[in-house]
């Protein structure tokens, strides 16, 4: 499927506003080789098969292991990821389905063990940002890999 629209020529103040925070998303202390794996796993769960390829390429040039982008969602079951990757992409998950089970307080303690108010903060904008790009580029027809 083509895109419908060029959307950035229709609103480029909006997706202005997309590029802004992805610049903020890219500049934080966040290990890119994550941010990788959290794109490529909230991608899975929406069925962006554009961003989806995109970030699998991306993590294999930034050298992420195979093993980890092959079994990225079966996560839980595999045991090659750190636990500092492992919630995660737990609160990955959890923020892409919010409305199933919210992000409840047990995952929220279990992630600050591993990361700073800074980093969960950033975390969920990366998060936050995934979600922004699949559902742009599923509603605009963008699913060509």
């Amino acid at each position: 499927m083509n895109n419908r629209m060029n959307y950035f020529k229709v609103a480029p103040s909006a997706l202005e506003k997309v590029m802004e925070l992805e610049k903020y998303t890219n500049s934080t202390a966040i290990d890119k080789k994550l941010m990788e794996l959290i794109k490529i796993r909230v991608s899975q769960i929406n069925g962006c098969s554009y961003c989806l390829n995109m970030h699998t390429k991306t993590a294999r040039k930034l050298k992420v292991p195979e093993e980890q982008i092959e079994q990225l969602d079966k996560w839980k079951e595999a045991d090659i990821f750190t636990p500092s990757e492992r919630v995660a992409i737990e609160l990955s998950e959890s923020v892409t389905l919010i409305a199933d089970n919210g992000v409840n307080d047990d995952l929220y303690e279990r992630v600050r063990k591993h990361y700073d108010e800074k980093e969960y903060v950033d975390l969920i904008m990366i998060i936050n940002q995934i979600n922004i790009w699949n559902r742009i580029s599923i509603s605009m027809g963008n699913q060509g890999t």
